[in-house]
């Protein structure tokens, strides 16, 4: 009889973070000044970043230490479990091994709050008393403020207009641990209030939202600004999902042909994908897939460019694959895939034929979600819908080809605060939206002019 669950004790959670930089097939562009477009240093992010988070930005050591009290609140959930779908490869009726690493099982249910403990441990060490983040389906500001709650720290959430409605009880969450949330556009900074003079109904973005949080930082000699996704440093602490995973695999006696994760700036995909870069790299035939949704496909119809970060222009230039910071995405209900670029790690290793990006519209990934639920029993978020429905396609692949494929992916998050979404899906309410490519060469006519 085959196991569902493959574990490791607290004792097997990885002592190190994975860094990617060292095994990339070509350097990396610099970030720029949003005001000189000449290449950032360290002390041009001092005003928002802790230092020791700023050196993990840049570092080209291949393992970076886990600190021991980082790791002694992480093993409040890991290592997660990594499960067979048995179930699930029996309703498909493939031949391909499906294995998943559930995240969901984090106090905030996703894979964010690996960062956020992290993030905040460092600002805290640093001295600072109170962090502000963005947050678009509610995942990372709820990761952030449980870690804010851990350190005794106040945390301040700007979430994106349309999924702070849309998503209620993810700011329950964010209150009940401390933390404040506020819908963004908002009239608590200039930016907020510049976009609400311009379309006082505008759903918000995630580009936004980084704007008002980077300015309220900015302005305050007691707080940092911490991001959930994107940068360097983010996906570095996202690594320990992939390690955790390997050393479970092996347990199962197998080893993925295909990695799947979703995507929308960047992290949980990493997370899973990067420890398994050196594999491919050494000439093993393994697939990284990253899933986005067709609403918002960064690295599908973006280009890869210098852009800023935010809607306003604050943060430093990312090269990037990006839609351009004026693009608004439509209130779809994967409110984690909404952001307008991919980490800058991620579009490098795209372009460079090592990661590969499909996307799909929100129906499909709903189908494919409830396919999975009434396998699995669990109920994912509409984000974690997207790599699902990639692994569904991959599955029927292999059994049309006969083939037996061993594939993994990344189970982000639970779905239990998207009730919502699923109810208007069996109400036939949603609807697929394909963004229009005019729209998205209009967005990206815009980008600043950097080399």
């Amino acid at each position: 009889m085959p196991d569902y669950r493959y574990l490791l004790s607290e004792r097997e959670i990885p002592k190190v973070w994975y860094n990617v930089i060292p095994d990339l097939p070509s350097p990396m562009s610099p970030p720029l000044h949003p005001g000189t477009l000449q290449p950032a240093g360290p002390h041009d992010l001092e005003a928002i970043f802790p230092y020791a988070l700023i050196e993990q930005e840049v570092t080209a050591a291949q393992n970076i230490p886990i600190p021991e009290p980082v790791l002694d609140i992480l093993r409040l959930w890991r290592p997660t479990p990594l499960h067979r779908a048995l179930r699930l490869e029996k309703a498909l009726g493939t031949p391909a091994k499906i294995f998943f690493k559930n995240e969901g099982v984090s106090p905030a249910g996703s894979h964010k709050p690996n960062t956020a403990i992290a993030q905040a441990y460092y600002n805290k060490a640093a001295g600072v008393k109170r962090l502000t983040t963005e947050t678009g389906a509610g995942q990372w500001g709820s990761s952030l403020a449980l870690a804010c709650s851990v350190f005794g720290m106040e945390c301040m959430v700007y979430m994106v207009k349309c999924s702070f409605y849309q998503k209620p009880h993810r700011r329950t969450m964010m209150e009940t641990w401390g933390a404040k949330c506020v819908p963004s556009p908002s009239e608590l900074t200039q930016a907020g209030r510049n976009i609400l003079a311009e379309d006082p109904d505008t759903p918000g973005s995630l580009g936004i939202a980084i704007s008002e949080a980077v300015e309220d930082a900015a302005t305050r000699k007691d707080t940092n600004y911490s991001l959930g996704s994107v940068l360097n440093h983010v996906l570095l602490h996202q690594t320990i999902i992939g390690q955790e995973a390997i050393a479970q695999m092996k347990l199962a006696g197998a080893s993925p042909d295909i990695v799947i994760g979703c995507c929308g700036g960047g992290s949980n995909f990493a997370g899973i994908a990067f420890p398994f870069v050196p594999e491919k790299a050494a000439g093993k035939n393994i697939r990284l897939i990253g899933v986005e949704p067709a609403a918002c496909p960064t690295m599908t119809k973006g280009i890869f460019a210098y852009d800023f970060g935010d809607k306003s222009g604050m943060t430093p230039l990312l090269k990037m694959d990006t839609l351009g910071h004026d693009f608004i995405p439509p209130g779809i209900h994967a409110g984690g895939l909404r952001y307008h670029g991919m980490a800058p790690l991620v579009s490098l290793l795209h372009r460079e034929g090592i990661v590969e990006a499909v996307s799909y519209p929100q129906l499909k990934c709903f189908e494919a979600a409830r396919t999975f639920a009434r396998a699995e029993g669990l109920i994912v978020a509409p984000e974690t819908s997207h790599a699902i429905c990639c692994v569904v396609d991959e599955a029927l692949k292999a059994k049309e080809e006969g083939k037996e494929k061993t594939i993994l992916f990344n189970l982000s998050g639970h779905g239990h605060f998207d009730m919502a979404a699923y109810e208007k899906y069996f109400a036939g309410e949603l609807l697929d939206y394909e963004y229009p490519q005019a729209k998205i060469q209009e967005a990206l006519a815009h980008l600043p002019k950097a080399s």
